[in-house]
């Protein structure tokens, strides 16, 4: 059966997170719902990662098998068609290799965080962002995060859920940067890597926040790390300003060749 893979947007709120559940909405339920409409039966879609109850993703990747060979725009057509009105949508779809896996032929994975610090309520970026009152340390937050990039043992930042067999991860980048607006200080995280931990990028966003508002020292981000407790971890910050911005393939499967 050919495979298709899928890059794929959506508005976390409404759902209980990527995964499937039978009481709750999900995104994957709904994507499977719109697919049953195009081939009936059961469909089951394999994704790069199982984002939380109210994560975003501006390029989460999943992929399905279908028995009709489709023209690719025709197909991301026919199912953003029946995915109205849920907050989801196919940016992009290729035809696949079989042995192509949306989970395990990443390399990396991406994501950005929101932050925003103001006193007025967000209007217009409700449930996207995560607001903090008081203006944030940018400087102290990166010098407290220098001390998780490499290779480590994450436990402090690993959610007690966590189903990985290890807790050793390696974080690639964590790069901090604050946007200009006139609706109040804007702080954006971006971190990279292979794979990361349950609750590992709402762990360090939480713990740096304390740095930034100088409730903690930079060097006590190290103190933590080195802790392996998870008790050493700041607060996990609220998934709203959360984004599964990108996967990383060997090869890229939605490049065009000219």
């Amino acid at each position: 059966m050919p495979r298709y893979a899928l890059k794929i947007e959506y508005d976390g709120v409404p759902f209980a997170g990527w995964q499937r559940q039978n009481n709750h909405p999900s995104v994957q339920g709904a994507i499977e719902a719109a697919l049953a409409k195009i081939q009936p039966g059961e469909h089951s879609i394999a994704a790069a990662g199982r984002t939380d109850a109210g994560v975003h993703a501006t390029a989460q990747v999943a992929h399905v098998d279908l028995i009709r060979d489709w023209d690719t725009f025709r197909l991301a057509g026919a199912i953003n068609h029946h995915l109205k009105p849920a907050p989801i949508a196919i940016v992009d779809l290729a035809r696949v290799d079989d042995d192509f896996h949306a989970r395990f032929s990443a390399r990396e994975r991406r994501y950005f965080f929101r932050l925003v610090c103001r006193r007025a309520p967000v209007v217009h970026d409700r449930g996207k962002v995560w607001q903090v009152l008081a203006p944030m340390d940018v400087e102290a937050m990166r010098a407290g995060a220098a001390h998780l990039l490499g290779h480590h043992d994450f436990t402090t930042f690993r959610s007690s859920l966590c189903q990985a067999k290890s807790p050793m991860k390696t974080l690639d980048e964590i790069r901090i940067e604050t946007v200009a607006t006139t609706q109040g200080q804007e702080i954006n995280f971006h971190l990279r890597a292979r794979s990361f931990l349950h609750n590992q990028v709402r762990s360090i966003v939480g713990t740096l926040e304390r740095v930034g508002a100088g409730a903690w020292a930079p060097d006590r981000v190290a103190e933590a790390l080195a802790a392996r407790d998870r008790a050493a971890c700041g607060p996990v910050c609220p998934p709203q300003g959360l984004y599964l911005c990108g996967v990383g393939y060997p090869e890229d499967p939605f490049q065009t060749v000219a």
